[in-house]
């Protein structure tokens, strides 16, 4: 129970960690002297460290007890964030936003893998229930932002309230007993043969899904501004209703994903998600369709990783080395398409934003297609 706990809280910071870069985007590229399409390498910087992180941290999880890693990378995340605010470069902003990544990315990996450590076959509720609490965190993220650029007219405090929540979690994980790696089992001896084409397409469908998740939390917040339709603080309100509403998802389809096969799930998901975002591209300039729009479509994608996951089981035999092949797809997703936003959103325009998530969400429906037609493994 106490490690159950400890996942959670871990998975709350996590979420206020990733959350909190969107709703800071314009007082970061102020704090930098740059452009908004300049601050937008923040995605990748920090998307790359997360790549370098996941990538070492789900080696050493097998060689290393896994609650100290955990507890140095919050450590790590904590330093990272409380300074943030000191930082008056871009290219150091970037460096520091990729170090921030690399302990994303380990603290990602460790509480995903250590959890089926604990629980075995019996994870799927507890998984879900992790993955809710970093909706939780995601969704306090912006409204924390929002009620400090109020009190004090600075996002430093942001930064520096949500580093010192983090740092005393690394401290307790640093001394809590790690569980054990489960040992192999006699049918470990047989490696199932990889399906190259059914992984590849597995692998895409998380670089579109990811980068469109990425990309409307971390831009919302300046299309709202840019667009003319909020203030900073309301733009901020939007952002955490966008998290509300994925968070209350994720809550409900812990009960619901028993009930409904995944193929019909995802099929569920990209139509509220298609739609929602159609809601905004026809009423542009309405403040009521950015909240429809925003709270719709965290709803609808909520589920669709987790889901996504499940669906690949029923497809082949899901390895370690196959999830790592799928946690590379969404780092891709996360650099690459919030960042393409970026370089094109003050030339184009704002609208630049949800054209690119139509565009992005309906490959992603073609790709799923592709994905239910392939053969099984």
């Amino acid at each position: 129970m106490i490690i159950n706990i400890t996942y959670f809280i871990a998975f709350v910071a996590l979420g206020l960690v990733g959350a909190s870069l969107g709703p800071t985007l314009p007082s970061l590229a102020a704090q930098t002297a740059s452009s908004l399409n300049q601050i937008s390498f923040l995605f990748a910087g920090r998307s790359f460290g997360y790549l370098v992180g996941s990538f070492l941290g789900g080696r050493l999880y097998d060689r290393w007890p896994g609650h100290p890693l955990m507890g140095a990378a919050l450590i790590l995340i904590a330093l990272t964030m409380m300074l943030v605010p000191t930082i008056p470069a871009l290219w150091l902003m970037i460096l520091l936003l990729w170090v921030l990544g690399i302990g994303e990315g380990a603290l990602d990996v460790g509480g995903n893998t250590l959890l089926v450590w604990v629980h075995g076959e019996r994870v799927g509720p507890f998984m879900n229930g992790m993955h809710f609490f970093f909706g939780v965190g995601s969704f306090l993220a912006p409204v924390l932002v929002a009620q400090v650029i109020l009190a004090s007219g600075s996002i430093a405090w942001a930064y520096w309230l949500i580093g010192l929540v983090v740092l005393p979690v690394g401290f307790w994980l640093l001394w809590l007993e790690s569980p054990s790696k489960p040992g192999a089992s006699a049918d470990a001896l047989t490696v199932p043969r990889l399906n190259v084409q059914l992984v590849t397409l597995i692998v895409i469908f998380f670089v579109l899904y990811v980068g469109a998740e990425i990309s409307y939390a971390g831009w919302v917040f300046s299309y709202a501004v840019k667009s003319g339709m909020a203030t900073e603080a309301t733009a901020a309100y939007i952002t955490s209703g966008f998290w509300v509403a994925f968070t209350l998802a994720r809550l409900l389809s812990i009960p619901v994903s028993g009930k409904i096969k995944p193929r019909y799930m995802l099929a569920l998901d990209f139509g509220g998600a298609l739609l929602s975002l159609a809601i905004m591209l026809i009423w542009t300039d309405e403040v009521w369709a950015l909240w429809v729009g925003s709270l719709g479509f965290g709803f609808s994608i909520a589920s669709i990783f987790p889901t996504m996951i499940t669906f690949a089981g029923q497809r082949m035999p899901v390895t370690g080395k196959i999830t790592g092949y799928f946690f590379l797809g969404a780092t891709i997703g996360a650099m690459v398409l919030p960042w393409l936003i970026g370089q094109f959103f003050e030339t184009i325009g704002p609208q630049f934003m949800m054209w690119s998530l139509a565009v992005d969400m309906v490959l992603a429906v073609v790709v799923l297609g592709a994905i239910a037609m392939t053969k099984k493994a």
